[in-house]
């Protein structure tokens, strides 16, 4: 079967979360798309900056207003390799982002890695913004939870 163009950039954004933990940061990725072409990818960066908003998603918008200006970010759509938190949420939708998609659910997150959790799914945080950015979830979820677990069974072998 023919992979979707959101397939394939979602893969891309599950690799960068592979990549994120590799490098040492929690395990999601973020992409930026915008008429049909690649601009970014992004990986968490919290733990290796000290910086507690380097969330994937935030990186890539702050990346990308840097890069490309901030009209890059206008209705453009983000691929999250986790259900954005309420910050990332937030961060794309004053950044001008139209469609956010997601593998991981915060559920799956939370199972994953327990507290503390930042509960709100995505969809709900922006559920009375306006303009409402488009709200697309659990692309390619068992991949995504494939790193996640991965990353989970890591971090408690390091805590032993």
């Amino acid at each position: 079967m023919a992979q979707s163009d959101d397939e394939k950039w979602m893969a891309l954004a599950i690799e960068a979360s592979a990549r994120a933990v590799e490098a040492g940061n929690r395990p999601f990725g973020a992409t930026l798309v915008k008429d049909g072409k690649l601009l970014l990818v992004a990986e968490n960066e919290q733990i290796v900056s000290g910086d507690c908003t380097d969330h994937a998603e935030t990186v890539l918008v702050r990346r990308a207003t840097a890069k490309l200006g901030a009209a890059s970010l206008q209705g453009s759509t983000v691929y999250a390799s986790g259900e954005p938190c309420a910050m990332c949420a937030g961060a794309m939708f004053w950044a001008g982002v139209g469609r956010i998609v997601f593998a991981a659910s915060t559920q799956d997150i939370s199972d994953c890695f327990g507290p503390p959790v930042l509960g709100a799914p995505c969809a709900e945080v922006l559920a009375r913004s306006d303009p409402k950015p488009r709200i697309d979830g659990l692309l390619l979820r068992a991949e995504a939870v494939a790193v996640l677990r991965r990353a989970a069974q890591g971090s408690r072998g390091a805590r032993n």
